[in-house]
């Protein structure tokens, strides 16, 4: 891409946008020498090539993007000592960047204010120093990469950072006690790493600014920590598929003498996929929580049974109800009969037993439902040919296309990043229905 064909573009401008414009080729270093360029956008394009030190190290630009692109190689080192960099925002997420991030290269960059370095190949350790020569920081966005050894404690140095997003790495050992320290945090990603430990709830309490906390897969233990309930700026919670035991938390629920309120905003939670106990409270708990739209709860509770308990009134605003995989006995409960916002209801591979209620046809907005892998029995009701899955037009006028701002997962390897990414599914497979299948349902 050479600097004439950008110039006839440029007249004068602060700006240059050159996103999805089908651009080839590599990177001219030249366009750093263009005075007073402030933002370049080269993002969504097929450049390949290297960075050119010039962009990274201009002397003018502000905001760099040049992600979703297929460049590759290690980031520039700095040859010659400087100082004074203006660039505040670098996005170079979704490109073949690899190797470790150079060490000379933040010491200079202090007025680094966020970057997006995701979906890469970067490898090594995070700069421990980078919220020490940049104390503006604010958004640091490492996920799906190679990264390795401890989160260093030095992040607790960021007084402004307030994402950290580093999720889908190779990251090993406990969160050090010194990261707890960077108190403006509102999103904290880590799953998919091997962090280990236990989440201390004397150090979770001080993040009073969370509105997001993932902590999927990471190989959690003990127990949820009382104290996550003073978090009462939570909005999505993540800490499925680790290796947590026990009870949940009243916290989680109704804490009225609590200064800070209980977590009225909570609207994402995920356990699924670890040993906790007592479904019955934890139901209980968290019915207290008005706004929640998505609870994933499967692969718990093992063998116990389905509560039936119509004090169970809560849930209010749920979508999505994933109770699958807990072997759980007992009948589907009428209390769900109650959830008309419901769109997903997932109680597959239980040990359910009695008939399909016909109560489940009530349920207007329902178009994904799976109870396969139990023991129901009975006829299968004709009422089923009245639900949403089934009249597609219906549903697709009543679905909300709203992006979860969390993915729903269904398993580890297969997740939707929105609700209306769910199929229209009615399964009903290996349960002990007898008599004839309607002839509504094959028609």
């Amino acid at each position: 891409m050479g600097r004439h064909h950008l110039q006839q573009r440029w007249n004068g401008h602060s700006c240059v946008a050159l996103a999805s414009k089908g651009l080839e080729g590599s990177i001219s270093p030249s366009l750093g020498n263009l005075t007073g360029l402030l933002h370049l956008n080269l993002s969504h394009n097929s450049l390949h090539g290297s960075l050119p030190m010039e962009l990274l190290f201009s002397r003018s630009i502000i905001v760099l993007d040049v992600s979703f692109n297929r460049l590759d190689g290690a980031l520039p080192e700095l040859q010659s000592s400087g100082d004074g960099f203006p660039l505040q925002v670098l996005n170079i997420s979704t490109n073949l960047f690899a190797g470790q991030f150079p060490s000379k290269q933040w010491e200079v960059m202090k007025n680094m204010v966020a970057l997006n370095a995701s979906n890469n190949s970067f490898t090594g350790q995070i700069p421990s120093s980078i919220c020490v020569n940049a104390p503006s920081f604010v958004i640091l966005d490492i996920c799906f990469n190679q990264f390795s050894g401890n989160i260093p404690p030095g992040l607790g140095n960021c007084s402004k950072l307030r994402e950290l997003k580093a999720g889908y790495n190779n990251f090993s050992g406990a969160l050090p006690e010194e990261f707890f320290s960077a108190t403006s945090l509102e999103h904290l990603s880590l799953p998919n790493n091997d962090l280990q430990g236990v989440l201390d709830g004397s150090h979770i309490v001080k993040l009073t600014n969370l509105a997001v906390l993932d902590l999927g897969l990471t190989g959690l233990t003990g127990n949820i920590p009382y104290s996550i309930g003073q978090l009462s700026k939570l909005e999505e919670l993540r800490l499925d598929n680790n290796n947590m035991t026990g009870e949940l938390p009243s916290g989680l629920g109704n804490l009225t003498n609590l200064r800070i309120g209980n977590l009225k905003s909570l609207s994402f939670i995920s356990i699924a996929g670890n040993h906790f106990t007592n479904i019955t409270n934890a139901l209980q708990i968290l019915k207290s929580c008005k706004n929640l739209t998505s609870l994933l709860i499967g692969t718990n509770f093992n063998g116990e049974i389905m509560p039936q308990d119509e004090r169970i009134d809560g849930f209010e605003d749920l979508k999505v109800l994933s109770m699958d995989s807990c072997g759980l006995v007992g009948q589907i409960p009428p209390w769900i009969s109650k959830l008309s916002k419901l769109e997903v209801l997932d109680l597959s591979n239980n040990t359910l037993s009695g008939q399909i209620p016909l109560w489940i046809s009530d349920l207007h907005l329902l178009f994904y439902l799976d109870i396969s892998n139990n023991s129901l029995s009975g006829d299968i009701p004709a009422a089923l040919m009245n639900m949403p899955m089934l009249q597609s037009r219906k549903n697709a006028a009543q679905l909300d296309p709203k992006l979860l701002e969390m993915p729903v997962y269904s398993t580890p390897s297969r997740q939707y990043r929105q609700l209306n990414a769910f199929p229209n599914s009615l399964n009903l497979g290996s349960n002990k229905f007898t008599g004839a299948i309607p002839p509504e349902l094959v028609s």
